[in-house]
């Protein structure tokens, strides 16, 4: 298929990786030298408030925005209807004003892919620039005399934006960057052994296998907890992570969860991760799903 050939043609252009790294590297340095604020602005950008990525909901402004643009500019180009130019004209600074939302949230997701989710990141991100640099020129060209070229500057964004939504739609759908990775089906509906107590070492996660399904287990505080072990960003490993406060983060991108209940404490994960019960009989810690 035509799309297809068009994703496996971004996927080629490896130098895309040297200044997605420079960008990425310029991206995590401000947030980091920020300290709390930029922990705090990090977390609010990746959506671990709302328990899901907040990327997509901030696109959905700009987007409707720069939609009802178009249907306005082709009423007033092919029907003669000027009087919704103030209405197009209102509309277009609101989504002006939503894409520096919708721009910030998503470089700071982007940040943490790399290969082929990175370069076509960097290409839907790149062409959502173009689009919004377009679009503000269009303003200026409305309010300066200069309708006719405001509005095809206008229509060209709007294409632009739109081959951005379908790259961004394929980073969802075909590439899994802010889906849940986190395993939460198969796991035992009554307690099943999974290890000795004697093998759990204090604030040293273990790997073990609940049903089919992998977790990690922890003794914090002298009390074990459980949770799936497929973090819910991307997928890794958090029996590999360090645990601390009776919280274990994940070593590829830094998302920490609550022990306790499987919360989100620190992005970039979004999903919580999935708790057991826990109990000890006859010398083996046993699991089960836990209940609603």
């Amino acid at each position: 298929m035509w799309w297809e050939a068009i994703l496996n043609a971004i996927d080629r252009q490896r130098w895309l990786d040297r200044p997605g790294k420079v960008l990425r590297g310029a991206v995590g340095s401000a947030l980091a030298r920020g300290g709390l604020a930029g922990r705090w602005l990090k977390n609010a950008l990746h959506g671990t408030w709302l328990g899901h990525p907040l990327h997509p909901v901030l696109t959905d402004v700009p987007l409707g925005a720069w939609t009802a643009v178009a249907v306005l500019d082709a009423a007033e180009v092919f029907g003669g209807r000027r009087r919704r130019r103030s209405g197009a004209d209102a509309i277009l600074g609101v989504g002006l004003a939503a894409a520096v939302g919708a721009a910030a949230s998503g470089l700071n997701d982007w940040q943490h892919t790399r290969g082929r989710p990175s370069r076509i990141g960097l290409v839907h991100g790149s062409l959502n620039l173009s689009a919004t640099l377009l679009y503000a020129t269009s303003l200026w060209c409305r309010r300066n005399g200069a309708r006719g070229a405001g509005q095809a500057l206008g229509f060209l964004g709007y294409a632009l934006a739109f081959a951005a939504a379908y790259l961004g739609g394929h980073l969802v759908y075909g590439e899994r960057i802010g889906v849940d990775h986190a395993t939460r089906e198969g796991l035992p509906r009554s307690f099943v052994p999974v290890l000795p107590e004697t093998e759990l070492e204090e604030g040293k996660p273990r790997r073990a296998i609940a049903g089919e399904v992998p977790i990690v287990l922890v003794r914090c505080g002298g009390q074990i907890y459980a949770l799936g072990e497929t973090c819910s960003h991307l997928g890794g490993p958090l029996s590999q992570g360090t645990v601390s406060d009776c919280s274990i983060t994940c070593p590829w991108h830094g998302s920490r969860f609550s022990l306790e209940d499987g919360r989100v404490l620190d992005g970039p994960a979004t999903y919580p991760a999935p708790r057991l019960e826990v109990r000890v009989q006859n010398g083996q810690v046993e699991v089960r799903a836990a209940h609603a």
